[in-house]
């Protein structure tokens, strides 16, 4: 046996000298950093100036122009979702694209109206409604009566008979919607600033598609009584979705047949449509905005048949142009939505970076998560004092944004003048719009995140433990609330991954012939064992939770537990004892010592430790005792290929006696020929 001898590196941790280091370096201000800091806060002064106008521009005018038509119908359709009036969903999609072409970083993402998002902004708005005292019906799309009911919101409805000539339903429905939307986005400047972007990963690729399905369930509940035409109250809290079908299903025969045929209708139009945009999309230069087209027919055809005189189907109403006047949020509402607001600010935040890293990836550039966070962030924040709900991107509109030629954060600018035409001339023009056509916009939207169930074969092929995942979280967000479905989500994700270091693999390990290396005998076949050797690797790192599965596995996998033979051994002795009382002379005593010194199979025990990322105090203990019970029955235990860090941990931990470190091996086969 030839002993390894590395030298380690010195280590100069002086927290004194770490601290003074780093605040010299964020609190120097010069010339060249303070420059370094406004661009990389706004990073369009870094790729406006370099805008290359004929190669960009035509790229960047035909995908703006084509996200902004298919942003207007959705805009309003998601408007009622949000339980907002559809010039609301207007203004959110006009401020979202024009901060973020200021602050983003991404090329394609497109942001603005995202279903579930608005989906959770409509529970608290409708909650906040009920608690305000005003009429249990659905919440907005109601005619505005004057602009003047909006400037004054920002008015609690203490004395309710006297505030309802100040702000009416709907009014008050975009002040808890604006202030939730103020306070998300301040989260998420909040998380930006110091810099906690991490947080996102704990929300695996699993968990947030699950999230996005069981939300999408209760997207197309709220949305199915505009379907039927029923005026029926809008469910929240825990079991909002089976509350709300047992309603629909007690009140179905009040179906408004009109509002029923025109769904239908809808239906048969949009849905073949989508499908062939999807299928001929690398033919097709640009998508057919068929909902622009419905919106448009269903508009002539609601206006000229007096579809609200005559069968009384909802319609939007009226929807002003221009823009109200800015206010400030309710400062008495935010501790009512300021709890509601962390799990909106973190999936906004989750999905806007999800997709921006996966574009920056396809196209060979990148991002910067927390300058992502600031973005998202202002995306809220601004647009909260201009009567607008809260907004992140859409990977829909991000995939049409980027498949029609977007070059550059330029197209979202495009769009916002798309949406300003509509909110300057066009709007009024939508007030016989029947709701049951936004519902159904909404519905057909949720095709992509109700497709997933055909992956579900795939990804239990792929991974169990992220399909269960999915599972739970897809179950939980859909029958029991949104939020405490995200909360589900990341509990049990966590637990998987506790679970799968609690009991981990830990096979006995093979010579592969003719070489150094050593492999699993449970996994491969003719591997040669050393004759009084046992290999074992625990494939985890040995911390308080497994600590009792390692020594149970290690005891199960050599076959011999040193505490047992310490047992046996002793009540052997103590037999003998008596039996030498009885007769000093005879077979039985021989028969005693036979047992005591009866051999165990091997002398050593050599312990892989590539694959122990830390030991704590607990996992510390734990080898202490194994080798000492052990050694106590005759079998050394050696440890071979600890990281630097387990290496440290076993050092402070005094874990080798002085001169015995020497039987720490760098790599298996080295700590077998010591053997």
């Amino acid at each position: 046996h030839h002993r390894m001898f590395l030298e380690p590196q010195e280590k100069k941790r002086s927290m004194k000298a770490l601290v003074v280091k780093q605040a010299k370096k964020t609190c120097s201000c010069t010339p060249a950093k303070v420059k370094d800091y406004v661009f990389s806060f706004f990073p369009v002064l870094q790729w406006l100036p370099k805008y290359k106008l004929r190669e960009y521009l035509l790229g960047d005018i035909m995908s703006g122009v084509i996200v902004g038509v298919l942003l207007v119908p959705q805009s309003i359709a998601y408007s009622l979702l949000a339980g907002q009036e559809p010039i609301y969903g207007l203004y959110t999609s006009f401020f979202a694209s024009i901060i973020y072409f200021i602050f983003g970083t991404s090329r394609h993402i497109s942001v603005g109206i995202f279903g579930v998002i608005c989906l959770m902004v409509g529970q608290v708005v409708d909650r906040e409604i009920q608690r305000a005292g005003y009429d249990i019906e659905p919440a907005g799309l109601s005619v505005l009566t004057d602009t003047a009911a909006h400037v004054n919101t920002t008015i609690s409805p203490v004395n309710l008979t006297s505030h309802k000539l100040l702000c009416d339903k709907s009014c008050y429905a975009i002040t808890v919607g604006a202030t939730m939307t103020f306070i998300a986005g301040v989260y998420q400047v909040a998380m930006g600033f110091f810099q906690v972007g991490f947080v996102s990963v704990y929300l695996s690729d699993s968990l947030l598609s699950g999230f996005v399905t069981g939300a999408s369930f209760t997207i197309l509940t709220s949305q199915a009584k505009y379907l039927l035409g029923l005026d029926i109250p809008r469910s929240s809290g825990i079991g909002s979705l089976i509350a709300t079908w047992i309603n629909i299903f007690r009140n179905i025969h009040k179906t408004n047949i009109c509002d029923l045929i025109t769904s239908f209708l809808c239906f048969l139009v949009l849905i073949p449509t989508k499908e062939l945009n999807e299928h001929f999309k690398s033919r097709l230069k640009a998508p057919i905005p068929v909902e622009l087209v419905v919106i448009v027919a269903a508009t002539l055809a609601s206006h000229f048949g007096k579809l609200r005189e005559t069968y009384g189907s909802s319609v939007a109403g009226h929807i002003p142009t221009g823009f109200l006047p800015p206010r400030p949020p309710d400062w008495n509402l935010i501790p009512n939505v300021a709890l509601d607001a962390i799990p909106i600010a973190i999936i906004g935040f989750a999905i806007t970076v999800s997709l921006s890293e996966m574009f920056a990836k396809k196209h060979g550039y990148s991002v910067k998560a927390n300058q992502e966070m600031y973005a998202i962030g202002f995306c809220n924040i601004i647009p909260s004092f201009f009567h607008c709900f809260t907004t992140s991107a859409a990977l829909a509109k991000t995939l049409v944004k980027e498949s029609t030629g977007c070059r550059t954060q330029m197209s979202g600018m495009v769009t916002s003048l798309v949406i300003l035409l509509v909110l300057l001339v066009i709007a009024p023009l939508f007030y016989s719009l029947q709701k049951c056509v936004l519902a159904v916009i909404t519905i057909v939207n949720l095709r992509g995140a109700l497709r997933k169930f055909k992956d579900l074969p795939k990804m239990w092929h792929l991974s169990r433990v992220d399909t269960v995942i999915w599972l739970v979280t897809m179950a939980a967000s859909a029958l029991i609330s949104t939020e405490i479905g995200l909360l589900v989500g990341v509990c049990f994700s966590m637990l998987c991954v506790i679970f799968r270091t609690q009991r981990p693999e830990a096979p006995l390990l093979g010579w592969v012939a003719e070489s150094e290396t050593y492999e699993s005998l449970s996994a491969y076949k003719n591997l040669q064992t050393k004759p009084g050797i046992v290999v074992f690797r625990f494939e985890a790192p040995l911390y308080y939770i497994n600590k009792e599965c390692f020594k149970s596995t290690l005891y199960k996998q050599t076959g011999v537990n040193p505490v047992w033979v310490k047992a046996a051994k002793k009540k052997a002795a103590k037999r003998m004892l008596r039996e030498k009382e009885v007769d000093s002379g005879g077979n039985q005593t021989s028969i005693s010592m036979d047992f005591i010194s009866e051999p165990l199979g091997f002398h050593t025990i050599v312990i892989d430790c590539c694959a122990v990322q830390f030991l704590d105090t607990a996992g510390i203990r734990t080898l202490k005792e194994v080798c000492k019970d052990y050694r106590e029955i005759d079998v050394q235990v050696l440890l071979a290929q600890c990281n630097p860090s387990v290496r440290s941990s076993l050092i402070r931990g005094e874990f080798f006696k002085e001169g015995e470190d020497h039987l720490l091996f760098h790599s298996v086969h080295q700590a077998v020929d010591f053997a």
